[in-house]
């Protein structure tokens, strides 16, 4: 019998199916309950009885912030084709798959076929999910070099690590600065000025012996640049600067959780708060190359490297990295757990059965 090719539908619900959930959660929880049985004293969580409420609350809202920020942001750059109602579909499915795929193929991967299923054609999803990438490596690339000014070698966790690894840091910082700012300037151009040289260059490149495995990538990556850029040619100003504007809230927010949490328990100076938000920025670097879904566990087991210094004992670090990995992973997990059968129900026409969905 001829073998039946899965449809776009199928590869889909299997790239989101609920029960991915399990293998994350289960790596994230096990190595904070190694931490926490390897460093617990009594007395280590008395600080918990002095929370600030006045952090706390100002966290609740740059998490919500931010997911509004994501909202708007998405409905804007699709031109207000997406309802507010679909917007948030799509954020929470897109923030979803980032936290059960691994970290270098995160939701940008799905986000398209999601645009589509939406009523957005395929140029246009393609082009909508090539702004947001290029805003969100634009903003990297501006921030890195004003997080070096502000914190200097303060922006490395060199009290934590040996030379050797310290080194190491330090060369894939700079490397992955090198790399998104020669990607983000290769999209402009894509873009903007001259998609078809750009897919020229492309295909001689991965001609290459040395490259040719990955030659139907690049082509196909090539042509969604040049309809890409036949899309999103026309928009006026006020379309980019609030798109690049609604960008800068949500990573500036994103970036600010984890000075907001430590900050909700541990008296902090305005210094200290500063150089958490540039140490965040090389604390993504090493959650870029996690090879685990949504870097579950290396996640969990890097932050103390990072981030303890500003904490203290460290039981108070894991319980903050636990708190800190609630909101702004595990969260994801159960509203995408949510989210998805609904938006499944409403695109589709139709509630998937248990089965394809992995329950």
């Amino acid at each position: 019998m001829p073998v039946t090719q899965p449809t776009q539908e199928q590869q889909l619900l299997d790239k989101l199916r609920p029960s991915r959930i399990v293998l994350p959660v289960l790596l994230g929880l096990s190595v904070v309950g190694f931490m926490f049985w390897r460093s617990y004293k009594p007395g280590d969580l008395a600080p918990l009885a002095n929370a600030s409420p006045l952090w706390l609350l100002v966290t609740l809202l740059v998490l919500v912030a931010r997911d509004a920020g994501y909202v708007y942001r998405i409905r804007h750059i699709s031109e207000r084709v997406l309802s507010w109602r679909a917007s948030l579909d799509v954020i929470m499915i897109w923030e979803f798959s980032s936290c059960i795929l691994p970290s270098a193929v995160g939701g940008t991967s799905v986000a398209p076929f999601l645009l589509n299923k939406e009523g957005i054609t395929l140029g246009k999803s393609l082009a909508y999910v090539m702004v947001t990438a290029l805003l969100d490596n634009l903003y990297y690339v501006v921030m890195v070099p004003l997080v070096v000014w502000l914190a200097h070698e303060g922006l490395y966790p060199d009290e934590n690590l040996n030379s050797g690894f310290m080194t190491t840091l330090k060369v894939a910082f700079g490397l992955s600065y090198v790399m998104v700012t020669a990607y983000s300037v290769l999209m402009l151009y894509a873009l903007f000025i001259n998609p078809l040289s750009v897919k020229r260059v492309l295909v001689r490149l991965f001609s290459l012996r040395i490259l040719r495995r990955w030659r139907p990538k690049a082509y196909q990556h090539a042509n969604e640049m040049v309809w890409a850029s036949t899309q999103i040619r026309g928009n006026g100003a006020g379309y980019w600067l609030r798109a690049v504007l609604s960008t800068v809230f949500v990573w500036t927010a994103r970036y600010l959780v984890i000075g907001c949490l430590i900050a909700a328990f541990v008296p902090t100076t305005p210094s200290e708060f500063t150089m958490m938000f540039a140490r965040n920025i090389t604390y993504k670097v090493i959650l870029l190359v996690a090879i685990t879904p949504g870097g579950a566990g290396i996640a969990e087991g890097a932050f103390p490297t990072f981030f303890g210094k500003f904490i203290g004992t460290p039981t108070m670090t894991n319980f903050i990295v636990l708190l800190y990995r609630i909101v702004t992973y595990y969260l994801y997990l159960v509203l995408g757990a949510v989210f998805l059968p609904r938006w499944i129900t409403r695109v589709f026409g139709r509630r998937p059965e248990p089965g394809s969905l992995g329950l």
